[in-house]
């Protein structure tokens, strides 16, 4: 995350990537319906990566865990009061995955507590009772901690630890027995600064954010070649540096839309899928809650999370709540989808 002086927003970030001749487009606006209570980390940017689970039985049960990635995790109900916290250090991004009845609700955290050697640490969820129960940590791979997103295969986890450096070790996590066990299976690259990702199980495609450059896309089957493509460039103009958090919102077999934070402007690009296209960009502005600048991580989830949420929440993270802490915002897909005119 790169802070900007204020009436800099934007066009330094456009500057100083190379882009200043080119205007970002123009962003719709909505409003979140609610938001989370502040992070305990007051003075400092310290919130960073949300991740939601959909109570398909109960949408108003649902939960979304969060990041203060001075001190620990957060749990909150879309109420937005914390159900649980964990003292855990330096964790910077989070994912969760429904590994099934056996197994559960696992979140995934980047741990860089040690900054020269990265750990993938594991939590279960008690969605009843809104508990992270800590399972233990594997190896991230060697070099800081700063981004993860995470896919089931089979009955196996499989993590992409993204670290600072540009390094994208996947690690494949067996969950069966009674310790987390790990490998670190294949590595991939891009050439500086990365963090936000997120894969799509529909084409087993992981996609990655690095900051000054744009959104790559890998193929994230085991055995598959490395090298990436760059798919979404840091143009100043649909997207602008920094590129932090990646989402996902899925439609049909392949369709959808690639979701990302355009921190230099404070905006969010869309791209629909399977051709990366630009569909639009929106803000989060002031409403019946504050709205967000410089978001770093973001998330979505299809489906009905309640009347606030008929068809499906987006979850970012607040830059600057003044005058309290840091936070994490409750956006309607429905309304960004009408500002946008999606289909």
């Amino acid at each position: 995350m790169r802070l900007l002086l204020p009436g800099t927003l934007g066009l330094a970030c456009i500057a100083w990537a190379g882009f200043a001749q080119t205007p970002p487009v123009q962003a719709v606006t909505v409003t979140a319906h609610g938001e989370t209570e502040p992070v305990g980390t007051g003075q400092a940017d310290a919130a960073d990566d949300p991740a939601i689970w959909r109570n398909r039985s109960d949408p108003a049960a649902s939960l979304i865990v969060g990041t203060d990635k001075k001190a620990g995790l957060y749990l909150y109900g879309l109420d937005g009061r914390a159900r649980h916290f964990l003292p855990d250090g330096r964790l910077n991004n989070v994912a969760l995955v429904d590994m099934g009845r056996r197994i559960g609700v696992i979140a995934v955290a980047s741990d860089r507590n040690d900054p020269s050697h990265a750990a993938l640490r594991l939590y279960r969820i008690d969605t009843q009772a809104g508990k992270l129960g800590p399972l233990g940590s594997v190896t991230g791979g060697p070099g800081e901690a700063y981004g993860v997103c995470a896919v089931r295969k089979g009955r196996e986890l499989h993590a992409f630890s993204v670290l600072k450096s540009g390094a994208i070790h996947q690690v494949r996590i067996d969950l069966t027995g009674p310790e987390p066990k790990s490998a670190v299976i294949r590595t991939m690259q891009v050439a500086t600064q990365a963090e936000g990702c997120v894969v799509d199980p529909r084409s087993r495609t992981l996609y990655v954010g690095e900051e000054d450059r744009g959104i790559w896309a890998f193929d994230a089957r085991p055995g598959a070649p490395v090298a990436g493509k760059l798919v979404a460039p840091v143009d100043g103009s649909d997207l602008v540096a920094d590129v932090e958090g990646l989402a996902l919102a899925p439609a049909g077999r392949r369709g959808g839309w690639l979701i990302a934070s355009s921190q230099g402007d404070s905006a969010y690009a869309l791209y629909s899928l399977p051709d990366y296209k630009p569909v639009g960009r929106f803000r989060i502005a002031d409403g019946k809650v504050g709205g967000t600048s410089e978001t770093d991580g973001i998330d979505f989830v299809a489906g009905s999370f309640g009347p606030d949420y008929p068809a499906g929440l987006f979850v970012a993270q607040d830059g600057d709540n003044a005058p309290n802490a840091q936070n994490f915002k409750l956006v309607s897909w429905a309304d960004i989808k009408a500002a946008l005119q999606l289909r």
